[in-house]
């Protein structure tokens, strides 16, 4: 419930304009497991009378039944609901909570502090203001404390708390606060942190939490309420240039075609000039519409549509912008990644990326290093595992527009989601935008693709052959060049150990170096397609995502996907090479179908059943379906 107030019971109307007009302040807790997150929290809402009847009487009867403090009151319970968080003790998922006292709104996230959690606090600092880092006074600063405390400033949090709790464990012992608060200031002094305030507390005992303690007489700074209640959280959104990322074309009927979406930078008014970066075009803002009628501004946080003067061609994905003020719009850009998934980040691997209402395909392009939180020393990687952070540059198959995340914030982060499964594997914020060499363009040249390969009488196409080690592909593609030789055809093969003699020497097997030598081999038979030539490859190519990514290089119909379909115990039983034997020791690390895995395409163009067709068979039926296809004569139907 609300704060108690005399207004209530004598001028209900003032009470609620009061409350209406004051500030918000949104703060998260984070830290180290158990450093009492949910407590201080919890026991804010108790002391402070914020809590209702029904809430009070269950939170007793948790306490006895559930609780940790031997039947004492369990302030963390009013913030750990799930059964999974009572069971272990420990915070899982993000808890928020509203309330207010006479000076302040506020909306508080409690996150977890397990490592395997980070990502679940990445989410709740997100839109914070302020963050409150526990420290337990008897471990003091450990790697969690660190990992937080730099998340905390990648998203953007200036002003944070040290709290550091359980001080009644330590006989609230001064010296054992300033030598926190000297480790904690020392750890903090490169990660651009404004403002620091140290406060020794104890969350379960109330030391300092709403009231100054005597048992720290020797403390005189605010206690953590009144910082909260009193620290200045102005936005600075509404200085920005103006930025309106369009969620939604507003059309209801034929007099009327506004733009909605919310502010997330700067303000506007009627008669301002705006444009659209992805086509240039400009006009003037006309309306600001609301269901509560037309305003004469509008600004950072409203959700408002948008008239203009003139009919120019928008659409959802575009943003409008203050147009003295543009933001970039390039396909390139480097940025700060969080990665939230268990599947490692893979350079090359190309992923979903959106930001805000736009999407498109993406590319990490280089993992420059990954940051290790405990010194923030910068470390080279060729992955990101879960929860690691890491500096990339990301390629985009489309220019969009962005904002360097410092600049304004909801315009420049972003998520990853994995194509396939379509979970959200990183988070991002934008650094700057990388620009493509001036001199470096596409030359256009005046015999073409079509051109060549009419002159040799086919049409140009890559045919793919992916399969497990020993499935027989590299024995069935070389039948089959030899088949369209004797036709005339002009062909190339690519096959997997002949190229990492050479353009993939550097490569090994790691599922890094397999995106990445798949993303090579792509490009190559980009370019013999381009020459007009029947193109094979002979790769395991395990990855569905590397596969994909070939296939988008090239036009419809130009990649043919074969997938030579041989069990797994007949391609270990033919072991030609004596890998699988190796696998099975242990002497192959990553080895598909043992210890790496082989994702089966779903649905190849032809599809060759190994455990029943030989060699000979197979090559004859994919030489067959590439006539059915029009890929033996100069011109192409549809597949």
């Amino acid at each position: 419930m609300a704060h108690q107030s005399d207004l209530i019971a004598d001028d209900i109307l003032a009470y609620l304009n009061a409350q209406e007009n004051k500030s918000l302040l949104r703060f998260i807790t984070c830290g180290s497991v158990d450093d009492g997150k949910s407590t201080l929290i919890g026991r804010l809402l108790w002391d402070s009378k914020l809590i209702f009847e029904d809430q009070l009487a269950a939170l007793q009867a948790d306490s006895k039944k559930v609780g940790t403090q031997g039947g004492d009151i369990d302030y963390a319970l009013l913030l750990d609901g799930l059964q999974a968080e009572r069971e272990q003790g420990i915070t899982i998922d993000v808890a928020y909570r509203f309330f207010s006292t006479d000076k302040r709104k506020f909306i508080v996230a409690d996150t977890p502090g397990h490592e395997q959690y980070t990502r679940n606090m990445a989410t709740g600092a997100s839109n914070a203001d302020i963050a409150v880092i526990l420290v337990d006074g008897r471990k003091g600063i450990l790697t969690q404390t660190k990992r937080h405390s730099y998340i905390v400033s990648l998203v953007g949090i200036r002003k944070v708390v040290v709290a550091v709790n359980k001080m009644d464990l330590v006989d609230y012992s001064k010296e054992r606060f300033l030598e926190i608060e000297e480790e904690y200031r020392a750890f903090a002094k490169d990660l651009g942190f404004e403002d620091i305030t140290c406060i020794p507390i104890s969350a379960l005992k109330g030391d300092n939490m709403i009231a100054a303690s005597e048992q720290t007489h020797w403390y005189h700074g605010p206690t953590l309420l009144s910082y909260l209640e009193t620290v200045p959280v102005a936005s600075e959104l509404k200085e920005k240039p103006f930025r309106l990322p369009v969620q939604w074309v507003n059309r209801p009927n034929l007099d009327f075609r506004g733009f909605s979406g919310t502010v997330e930078a700067g303000s506007v008014k009627p008669g301002d000039e705006i444009a659209v970066p992805s086509s240039g075009q400009t006009s003037i803002v006309d309306r600001i519409v609301t269901m509560d009628g037309d305003l004469d501004e509008a600004i950072a946080g409203q959700a408002v549509t948008i008239t203009l003067k003139d009919e120019i061609d928008i659409s959802r994905g575009d943003m409008l912008v203050d147009a003295k003020a543009r933001p970039d719009y390039a396909d390139q850009f480097e940025a700060k990644i969080i990665w939230m998934h268990e599947d490692a980040l893979l350079p090359g691997r190309s992923y979903v990326i959106k930001f805000g209402t736009q999407a498109a395909g993406a590319q990490v392009s280089e993992l420059k290093y990954k940051v290790n939180v405990n010194t923030l020393d910068h470390a080279a990687a060729k992955t990101l595992e879960l929860n690691e952070v890491g500096i990339c540059n990301i390629a985009l198959d489309r220019n969009i527009a962005f904002d360097p995340y410092s600049a304004s914030p909801g315009t420049g982060r972003f998520i990853l989601i994995d194509r396939y499964s379509n979970a959200t594997v990183g988070v991002g914020m934008i650094d700057h935008a990388l620009r493509r060499a001036t001199n470096v363009h596409w030359q256009s040249l005046d015999i073409n693709k079509e051109q060549r390969a009419e002159r040799k009488g086919q049409k140009a196409c890559v045919l793919w052959f992916t399969g497990l080690s020993g499935s027989g592909k590299s024995t069935i593609a070389n039948l089959v060049e030899k088949k369209l030789y004797s036709l005339n055809k002009h062909t190339y093969a690519l096959d997997g150990d002949n190229v990492r003699h050479g353009l993939n020497k550097d490569l090994g097997f790691s599922d890094a170096d397999r995106v990445e030598n798949i993303r090579r081999i792509g490009e190559t038979a980009k370019l013999f397609v381009d020459a007009g030539m029947i193109t094979l490859t002979s790769f395991i190519s395990p990855f569905k995502s590397e596969r994909k990514l070939a296939r988008d290089l090239l036009e419809e119909g130009e990649f043919i996907e074969i997938f030579v379909d041989t069990p797994l115990e007949i391609c270990e039983a033919r072991d030609v090479k004596g890998l699988y034997a190796k696998a099975r020791a242990g002497d192959l690390p990553n080895f598909t179908g043992i210890s790496s895995p082989y994702e089966a395409p779903e649905n190849p163009e032809i599809h060759i059943d190994g455990a029943v067709m030989g060699a000979e068979e197979a090559a004859e039926e994919i030489v067959k379906r590439l006539e059915e296809f029009g890929i033996l004569s100069a011109w192409f139907p549809e597949i």
